[in-house]
């Protein structure tokens, strides 16, 4: 890789800016803030500023992260995969499932590498989950448990919370597009999801006006019950799932990374990293973007797949009480 780029100036993008050069220490990296604006911030790991779309094509790009906010993904990525250049996309890949049909459209149209940054498949409980649920380690499945919550002032301490992207309907915020990554892994480990009920809720102590808590019951193909809470209000973070089934349980800990088989003869845990670095997702993610662009075996997230957290979403938007 030689030019790079990245779309947007938030967090994620601040990530992916460092973790590019750390990858590819001599290579180009463009920005374009999400707007077009030229920032009057200094930007980190920055070779130059842009501020169009074709810009970043006339520049000839070899790739390019889109982590602009969401409902702007479709309008920044199609030029880019109509121009033949590969792009990740960070997660949710749209807001509305329209969108996510015209890139879908543009990707089938062109064929050009496209992924979607949803990362937490790349953690290695996350892995080692996905084989043991495939191979049936607890047998048949009747149950999971799937609850994340963190609150959200303390996500970003130095801004007005209430300014952020993750308070504002129109940049894509609300738990359930901010914390989408549940409903992700959830489809990716147990398969598309029938949704049965759903309660959004907005709590008075952080006056919001999208929803910060959610509440989601659905069921997989096999019959099993899956049970999604989101919230914005937990104090302390929390990230947990478990998975019950005829012949035992899997209790999964994101935030300490790791997994605890308990049967009827021991409990025993299959896997713990607390310390593992978490940046190490981002890296794997990118490097195996790159495979992709290579042709070589990869496992990126696909718009398509991405695409039926969209459409789930859009449906408890639609049915929620």
């Amino acid at each position: 890789m030689s030019k790079v780029a990245v779309i947007g100036l938030g967090n994620i993008a601040t990530r992916h800016r460092r973790n590019l050069k750390s990858l590819f220490p001599n290579v180009e990296l463009l920005v374009m803030s999400a707007s077009g604006r030229i920032p009057t911030e200094e930007i980190s790991d920055s070779d130059g500023i842009v501020t169009s779309i074709e810009a970043l094509i006339e520049a000839n790009v070899e790739l390019v992260i889109v982590a602009s906010p969401a409902p702007f993904h479709a309008q920044h990525s199609i030029p880019l995969i109509e121009a033949g250049i590969p792009t990740l996309i960070e997660k949710p890949v749209t807001t509305t499932c329209e969108d996510a049909n015209a890139i879908k459209k543009a990707i089938d149209e062109h064929g050009t590498p496209v992924g979607v940054g949803y990362c937490l498949r790349y953690l290695p409980s996350a892995q080692k989950l996905k084989v043991l649920l495939d191979n049936k380690a607890i047998g048949t499945l009747y149950n999971a448990h799937i609850e994340i919550g963190q609150y959200l002032p303390d996500w970003r301490p130095s801004k007005d919370y209430r300014e952020c992207v993750s308070a504002n309907e129109k940049l894509g915020g609300g738990a359930l597009f901010e914390l989408s990554h549940e409903l992700d892994y959830a489809q990716w480990l147990l398969g598309p999801l029938g949704l049965q009920h759903a309660i959004l809720r907005s709590s008075d102590e952080l006056d919001l006006q999208v929803e910060d808590m959610a509440d989601i019951l659905t069921l997989t193909g096999s019959g099993a019950v899956a049970n999604v809470h989101l919230d914005f209000l937990q104090r302390k973070a929390h990230r947990q799932c478990s998975f019950v089934g005829s012949e035992g349980r899997i209790d999964w800990d994101l935030i300490q990374n790791q997994l605890t088989l308990t049967t009827a003869a021991e409990t025993k845990v299959l896997y713990s990293e607390p310390e593992w670095d978490k940046n190490q997702m981002y890296l794997a993610m990118v490097t195996d973007f790159i495979q992709m662009i290579q042709q070589q075996p990869h496992n990126c997230i696909a718009v398509n797949d991405a695409s039926l957290t969209v459409d789930l979403i859009s449906q408890i938007k639609q049915k929620a009480c």
